[in-house]
Formats: structure tokens, sequence, C-alpha cells
């Protein structure tokens, strides 16, 4: 069980994200009932992963994980041993931030931070930095299509940004059917199509990148209430795509799970 310290530390969101958090979870339930269909998997595989990393940032090279975590005075980029869960590198962030999400583009790796405005390029052989990008509002999320970033900030948007500039190219509204799906966090492409933890929420969105369609939802519940069976985790969220195998964690969360996705 987190201590008390720790739990006043856990992330909290400004109270405009409630309303958000409210509606992610409408939108949930309306997949459900005549919004976007469920998107089938099976649990192909199990992996440790440290119970004290608060995820927020997710990504697979070779054998692998390389994850941002949160918590200002604890975030950290780190890079794991996939099938151990040893962290055979890492490199703190000032206590001042709070890591969030992580992307891969080409040799080097770009993590947000949350309320700080600073997104930091490193390179993925030694974590070293190779530049500084300033941006307004949050960082949450984080992924590269392969031409351009794109990146949420707990809202249904979503910006697509150039990576060497960092400038918003475009945005796109997410929805399912007629509803926003607020509370966009941890982002992955998967062959072509977004995947987005939602906030405070089991469920993963399939987005079509150019409309912001959900296109499908990836229920976790199962693997999540496994989670909080052994206490002292927060949600999911963390998205890594291999080619072939989908993982997927949490905050605080005790394994990484590999995925099939059933077409």
């Amino acid at each position: 069980m987190r201590d008390a310290a720790q739990s006043a530390e856990v992330e909290v969101r400004p109270l405009a994200h409630l309303c958000a958090w409210v509606a992610c979870l409408l939108a949930a339930a309306s997949a459900g009932a005549g919004g976007a269909p469920s998107v089938d998997y099976r649990i192909v595989a199990e992996y440790p992963h440290d119970p004290a990393a608060f995820t927020q940032g997710l990504v697979i090279a070779g054998d692998a994980l390389y994850e941002s975590t949160g918590l200002r005075g604890r975030s950290s980029l780190r890079k794991v041993r996939l099938t151990t869960g040893r962290v055979v590198r890492k490199r703190a962030l000032s206590d001042r931030l709070f890591g969030e999400g992580l992307a891969l583009v080409g040799d080097h790796l770009y993590q947000l931070t949350w309320t700080s405005g600073r997104a930091f390029v490193l390179r993925l052989k030694d974590f070293s930095l190779v530049r500084e990008h300033r941006y307004a509002g949050e960082g949450w999320g984080l992924a590269f299509d392969g031409e351009r970033l794109v990146m949420s900030d707990g809202s249904a948007t979503l910006r697509f940004r150039d990576p060497r500039t960092f400038r918003v190219e475009r945005e796109v509204e997410v929805r399912d059917g007629a509803g926003a799906v607020e509370a966009l966090n941890e982002l992955e492409f998967v062959d072509g199509a977004l995947y987005a933890n939602i906030w405070r929420s089991d469920r993963v969105a399939r987005i079509d990148p150019a409309s912001g369609a959900v296109t499908g939802w990836l229920d976790l519940s199962r693997i999540a209430e496994k989670e909080r069976s052994m206490g002292g985790v927060d949600v999911a969220n963390g998205i890594a795509w291999d080619g072939s195998t989908l993982y997927v964690t949490g905050k605080l969360w005790h394994s990484v799970y590999g995925l099939e996705l059933l077409r």
C-alpha cells in the first residue's frame, strides 16, 4: 500500500478534467450501445513491471521497453528489459518536472512533461539530451506516425506536430458517433490506427487519425481488475506495439501484458 506522502502526490489532474472523466465514461457506455464495436484480443504473455513506476509513456524497440514515468521527484526515462523487468538505463528528471508521454522518432526519444511545457529530445542509445522544445498547455500522450508526432492533453483534441520544430500542423477532435471522447491519454500507432488510453477508464480507443472517429474499443477491465486485486495500483496507462503484439500496462502495475489483437 502507498504511504500518505505518495498518495498525496499521485497524479491530481485539474478540476476541469473531472467533467472530461464523466464525459469519457458516458462515451464508453455509448460504445456498447450503438457506438464503435469492441476489439477482441487474447493475452499471450505477461512480464514483470516495476510496481513503483508511475507509467506515463511506453515504447518498445528490439527486446527493450522504454518507459516515461511520472510524479514529481520520481519522474524518469527508463530502458527496461522486457522479459525480466530489469531497469538497465535510467535518466531522472528534475524534481520540479512530471514526466509524461513518450515517442520514438528514428534514433531519438521524445519525452513530454505534464504542466511544464517542456519536451525533451534524447538519443536512444544513451539518453543524452539533443534539444528541447517548448509548448503551450499540458502534455499527456505522444506517438509518431512515421511523419508527424501526435499529442494529447487530456481533452478530446489531438494535435499533430512537426518533430523538427514541434509546431502544431493540424488538430482533430476524437468522437465516437455524436459524442466527443475526452481524457485522451497515452497513445500508440498500430497498423495505421491510433490507440489511446482513456484516463480513469479501463478502455482503449482505436481511432482513425485522419477523421478522429473511434473505430473500436479495447476493454482492459479483466486485466485491470487483476492488478487492482493486488492493491496499491493506479489506472491503466501505457501502450506499445512491436508489429505483432500489443503491450499494455498501468501506473504502479505489477505486470506488462502482451496481447494478440484478433482481427
